[in-house]
């Protein structure tokens, strides 16, 4: 399972949302390959679930997607409640 994280740019905060995405998996006792990107990158990309902040999630969901969108992006909580129905 490929995860991509979503940001604006694609720097800091996809990649702190990464780090939490990762430790949220190990809480779950699940794997996926977790990668960040750019929100313009990521419409290209290929990836099973698209998470990230949900004031630009919308602008990725053209219904094709799995989109996530987070309100907290800190929270681990939030992010496994969020994944836990997409992981089988």
């Amino acid at each position: 399972m490929k995860i991509m994280v979503v940001c604006g740019n694609g720097l800091g905060s996809s990649f702190i949302m990464e780090m939490n995405i990762k430790k949220a998996l190990g809480e779950m006792d699940k794997t996926a390959d977790v990668d960040h990107t750019d929100l313009s990158s990521a419409k290209t990309e290929q990836a099973d679930i698209f998470i990230g902040a949900a004031d630009i999630m919308a602008q990725l969901n053209d219904g094709s997607r799995t989109v996530i969108s987070l309100e907290n992006m800190m929270s681990i909580p939030e992010i496994k409640t969020k994944l836990e129905p997409h992981l089988s």
